[in-house]
């Protein structure tokens, strides 16, 4: 008797009963009690479906010395099976195959062979309430924390409680995951996808924190940044950029009214019931209006180039923002989607 791996010797009491029936069968019944191991395949833990091979045949014997046979159907071993497992503990059996041939050997003759290709389930439920479910739940709390406005609420502090309490939360449940196998579980890359998640939207949330206080003390938004962040990405997650200051004074017609009035308001007071005034001083309080007009200018051009500099970074912000609030959602539905598939598939299967 062999298995896919290793076997131990046999821990069953000896039993000194024959049987002898009055047509010549001789029966003794001798109970086989051992532990085998064979090799475990925990990528889809803890949805997995593990198959198991043990080998029944002789190594000193061959036909017709030792005959190998079923004494029952392979339904009939799977039943009993079941019936005398007294607990099935973590595992659940689900099915049992046989093959039954007959090999040849080096030296012309041939030996009986009896395999059992037995299949058990993991039972996931378990793993599924205590491990998934709450790493689901702080991982859309942690989504849900994009909801608050950067400019009036610290995600920050909110963002490390989450990352401490879901570390901790692995470290306790660290005895759950599989320390065996050749493979890594798919369960841990999803685990350590979550906590990388959350540490980038710490990282996200001070980097928006930053812009929102400190861009005025920046310099422009470069042009590869502008047109790759603000123009490109701006339209993919919906923010569009706004109009700059300046696009917006010369875009609304009442302030080009207002300038109009302006004018022929002064106009009216120049020429007044007293009379038009001097040429010579006419001159003078006109050039000492343009330098004054060309001071106001110059002063209103740098204010608006920096709060456009300062509205800039923030737009930047707030685009990186979306973007990551987007890889979450699409991060999340994908997990999903895979988890119930594979925990449907891990039944279908069986």
């Amino acid at each position: 008797m062999s298995a896919s791996c290793s076997m131990e010797r046999n821990s069953a009491q000896f039993t000194p009963y024959t049987y002898v029936y009055h047509d010549g069968t001789v029966f003794d019944l001798q109970p086989v009690r051992v532990v085998s191991s064979c090799r475990l395949d925990i990528y889809t833990f803890p949805f997995d479906v593990q198959n198991c091979t043990l080998t029944f045949n002789s190594y000193l014997h061959s036909l017709p010395a030792i005959q190998i046979g079923r004494f029952m159907s392979t339904e009939e071993v799977f039943q009993y099976s079941k019936t005398m497992m007294t607990t099935m503990g973590e595992w659940e059996l689900t099915e049992i195959k046989s093959l039954h041939q007959q090999l040849p050997t080096s030296f012309n003759s041939t030996y009986e062979e009896l395999r059992f290709f037995i299949s058990v389930r993991r039972r996931s439920m378990l793993y599924v309430v205590n491990l998934l479910i709450p790493s689901c739940f702080l991982i859309t709390v942690d989504l849900f924390s994009f909801l608050l406005p950067p400019q009036k609420v610290d995600r920050s502090l909110f963002k490390m409680t989450l990352i401490l309490g879901f570390t901790v939360f692995l470290l306790l449940m660290n005895d759950l995951l599989p320390i065996t196998g050749n493979t890594i579980p798919l369960i841990s890359v999803f685990l350590s996808l979550c906590l990388a998640l959350m540490v980038v939207s710490l990282l996200e949330t001070i980097l928006i924190t930053n812009l929102l206080h400190s861009s005025t003390h920046y310099s422009e938004v470069p042009r590869w940044i502008r047109l790759s962040v603000i123009h490109i990405l701006g339209h993919l997650v919906l923010l569009p950029p706004k109009p700059t200051q300046m696009e917006q004074i010369i875009q609304n017609p009442a302030t080009l009214e207002m300038n109009a009035s302006t004018k022929r308001a002064s106009e009216g007071e120049a020429h007044g019931p007293e009379g038009p005034l001097d040429e010579d001083k006419a001159v003078e309080e006109l050039r000492s209006l343009g330098r004054d007009l060309r001071v106001i200018r110059l002063k209103v051009e740098q204010e608006l180039n920096v709060s456009q500099s300062t509205e800039d970074w923030n737009q930047v912000g707030f685009i990186i923002d979306r973007l990551l609030f987007a890889i979450y959602i699409l991060f999340l539905s994908v997990s999903f989607i895979c988890i119930i598939g594979m925990w449907v598939n891990s039944y279908n299967a069986s």
